[in-house]
This record gives C-alpha cells, sequence and structure tokens, in this order.
C-alpha cells in the first residue's frame, strides 16, 4: 500500500520531470556553458523567493571530475561524528532520488522531500507568472533549491553540497563554502566545459570564494590545472591544502586518496570553529564511521550467481585506472573480471575503453537506454580497436546474464562506466547496502 509521503513525492515528481533535465538530454556543443547555462539568475531569483535559505548554512563545497560524492560523503559523516546535524547534497542518484539529499546520514524522507519539492516548484511558477528569472530554472535548480529548503526547515545548519556539472555555472555555486574541495581535474563534459584540462580546472575552481580554504588532489607545477587553481586561489586570498602524497606516489587504494582529502577538509574545519560534542576534525573518521559513508556504485563489492561483483561508475579514464589498481590487489578477486560497460555519449569512450581493454579480454557492452547514453555498437566498435573480445547486449540486464555465462567459477565481474548503469543493474545483484570490504 503506498503511503500518503510517497504519493504526495509522486505527484510532486511528475511536476518536476516536467523541467529541462540536463542529466537526461544530450548536451549540444558551442560556447562554453551556453548549452546549458550563461548564469546563475535563475537559481538566485528562486532563492531570492525562498527568503535566501542559503545563507543559513555553513558549507563545505564539493568539486572535481572523480571522487567527489565520496569525499562529500566523508565530510559529512566526520561532521555528524563531532555531534552535529549535517546536511549533504549529491548526484547523480543512483536508484532513487531521495539519495540526493541525505540529513543526519539518513536520505530524506518521502513526505519531507514532497514537501521541499512543493514549495521550490511553487516558486517556480510563482517566476513564470512574474516573469523574472526563475522561469528558467531547471530539474536541477530547482531540486537544489529543494534541498537548501529542506534542509532549513529540518533546523540543520551544517551542510556538505557537491557540484553536479563543473562549478562557476553549477547552482550549488549560489553557496559559499568555507571549505572548497576540487578532488581532481581530467577531462570530461568537454561540449560544456572546455577542451583543456586548465579550461575545466577554472570550471571547477570557481566554486572558491574569497578566504575560503581550498583542499585539493591537483598539483600545482608543472600541472596545467594546477597553475590555474593556484592562480585563482591566489587571487581569492585562499590557502591551498593537498595531501602529503600528491608530490609523490599516491596511495593505491582509491578510498584511501578520498579518506585523505576529506581529513584535510575536517582538521581546517576544526580550525575554524566547527564543533558539536567535540571539534570537527579527521581523527574522527574511524573505520566504523568511513564504512557508513559508502555509497553505492562506488567500488562496492556484492555476491551475485556464486561470483563476486563490482560496481564501480567510474567514467573518466584516470578514475578508472585508479580503479582497477585497486581491485587488482584484493585476494578475493582472482584473474582479470568479465567486464559489463556502458557509458555517455559525451565521455572519452575510448579513452575508457583502452583502459578497460588492458584489465580483461572479455567485455559485454550495453546501454541504458537513454538519449545520453552511448550505443553498444558504438561501445563495441570502440573496444576492438584495443584487441578485446567485445560483444553487445541490448539491455543492462541481458549483459549482466551473459557476464555471469562468460564468467568462470572462482572468477568475478565489474559493471563499470556508469552511474546510471549501476543504478539499472543493482537491484538484480541484491545490493542494498555497501559492503563494508569496500571500504
Amino acid at each position: 500500500m503506498v503511503g500518503g509521503g510517497e504519493r504526495a513525492l509522486a505527484v510532486q515528481m511528475a511536476r518536476l520531470e516536467g523541467l529541462i533535465d540536463w542529466e537526461q538530454r544530450e548536451r549540444a556543443p558551442g560556447a562554453r556553458g551556453q548549452a546549458m547555462r550563461v548564469d546563475l539568475r535563475p537559481i538566485e531569483d528562486l532563492a531570492s523567493l525562498a527568503g535566501r535559505p542559503d545563507r543559513g548554512l555553513c558549507v563545505v563545497h564539493v568539486a572535481g571530475s572523480k571522487g567527489k560524492g565520496s569525499v562529500a560523503a566523508l565530510v559529512a559523516a566526520g561532521i555528524g561524528a563531532a555531534g552535529l546535524r549535517v546536511g549533504r547534497y549529491g548526484s547523480p542518484h543512483v536508484e532513487h532520488v531521495r539519495e540526493r539529499i541525505v540529513l543526519d546520514s539518513q536520505p530524506i524522507s518521502d513526505g519531507a522531500l514532497a514537501e521541499a519539492l512543493e514549495t521550490a516548484l511553487d516558486l517556480r511558477d510563482a517566476a513564470v507568472a512574474f516573469g523574472s528569472d526563475g522561469a528558467e530554472a531547471t530539474w536541477f535548480d530547482v531540486l537544489t533549491l529543494a534541498a537548501m529548503v529542506a534542509m532549513r526547515d529540518a533546523g540543520i545548519r551544517y551542510a556538505v553540497f557537491e557540484c553536479g556539472l563543473g562549478g562557476r555555472l553549477d547552482s550549488t555555486n549560489l553557496l559559499v563554502g568555507e571549505v572548497c574541495v576540487v578532488t581532481n581535474i581530467e577531462l570530461e563534459h568537454t561540449a560544456i566545459l572546455g577542451s583543456t584540462r586548465a579550461e575545466i580546472a577554472f570550471e571547477k575552481v570557481s566554486i572558491l570564494g574569497q578566504a575560503a580554504t581550498l583542499v585539493t588532489a591537483v598539483p600545482d607545477e608543472p600541472d596545467e590545472a594546477g597553475r590555474v587553481i593556484a592562480r585563482h586561489a591566489e587571487m581569492m586570498g585562499s590557502a591551498v591544502l593537498r595531501p602529503a602524497w600528491v608530490s609523490g606516489e599516491a596511495p593505491c587504494a582509491v578510498a584511501d586518496r578520498n579518506r585523505d582529502l576529506a581529513v584535510l577538509v575536517l582538521d581546517e574545519l576544526g580550525r575554524r570553529g566547527w564543533a558539536g560534542a567535540v571539534p570537527v576534525a579527521g581523527a574522527l573518521l574511524t573505520p566504523d564511521v568511513v564504512a557508513k559513508a559508502a555509497l553505492p556504485g562506488r567500488l562496492e563489492l556484492v555476491r551475485h550467481a556464486d561470483r563476486w561483483v563490482v560496481l564501480d561508475g567510474a567514467h573518466v579514464p584516470g578514475s578508472m585506472t585508479a580503479v582497477l589498481a585497486d581491485l587488482a590487489t584484493r585476494p578475493e578477486l582472482v584473474g582479470p573480471p568479465v567486464v559489463v560497460f556502458g557509458a555517455g555519449k559525451d565521455k572519452d569512450l575510448a579513452g575508457l575503453l583502452k583502459v578497460v581493454a588492458a584489465a580483461t579480454d572479455r567485455l559485454v557492452c550495453t546501454s541504458v537506454g537513454t538519449r545520453t547514453a552511448a550505443p553498444p555498437g558504438k561501445l563495441v566498435e570502440n573496444a576492438r580497436r584495443f584487441v578485446v573480445s567485445a560483444e553487445m547486449a541490448p539491455t543492462p540486464r541481458i549483459a549482466l546474464n551473459r557476464a555471469v555465462e562468460l564468467c568462470l567459477p572462482g572468477g568475478w565481474i565489474l559493471v563499470t562506466g556508469s552511474l546510471h548503469l549501476i543504478g539499472a543493474l543493482r537491484p538484480f545483484v541484491g545490493a542494498t547496502q555497501p559492503d563494508p570490504t569496500s571500504c
């Protein structure tokens, strides 16, 4: 039986789905950012109509090409472990939109999300009636405002917000972060963010405001992205904190890299006076706290059909390389995997598949069927450039079944390339909670 909160949420989600959703649309090439947005006026207008809920929040703002969701979750977990009430906003969701707004370590309830969305959507309707800038607000703008409203209504003061795309023109950039994070910079969304790492770095580091502290794993020199970041930080009068390994050899485990960034953030928040029952600090990230912060589809390890299945949404070549290096150290994962692969049209398909092909000789390519997903045939065409045995499957479920057939007893399966693919398959592999060993 459907509850009242679930019914109310269905009503508001139907209204929300009527808006432009750039996560589900092809992003037209052209002038940087022009295909999607040219300024922040729509979200600024809606926030003003809502009474500026953003100004009541103490914020950590997280951008980057990969790892930003995990870093945001770890930072929020550390703030909560200090005894503070904390909200977290992230994207995309894997299975349900409620995953995007987390209040005090729990996904927002159906009823609370319905109320926040109703407020945000009503304000957009008012902007349409007034003819003000909020009339141009998109799906993501409205959900971002709903997150701020939900946190305000819940009495939450401390928040971690993850950028949706880029940073400079992302609607989360309405917020002023005390500490900002740029996890790393890789070539991604080049039709929107720019064709070089330096251009992309500018888009992402532009979340950094006056006197905020920046935490990043992007090296300073001679890295082109690092130079852009350093110049922007100097212009803002911001200190820059980097893990010690940035100038040496990075830890193999992706989780260790993310944790090191989160520790720097939490220690800086403590220096800035963030405290609950105890001061906020990196030392609060104990193994139990880290395990509870694990996100679905990030190095998630489950059992399915008597085989290990790893779910990871790596979607840029550098991240795929790091994920495969991490998995190569795990004793339960023996030999090369059978890979189920799907990715967006706007990703570096050749770069991703070159990395994957070096780790496997059995690849099943598929698509979640959205307009933004690359067709399986195109994926196979790219994969065969690197001499890998690749075949197509029309749906993720068929691809998973085929991978099970190809996977010998004692072998394992890797599902990767897209969090949308992870979301499509996660229910079928019995993944309900991240496995603690994935941390």
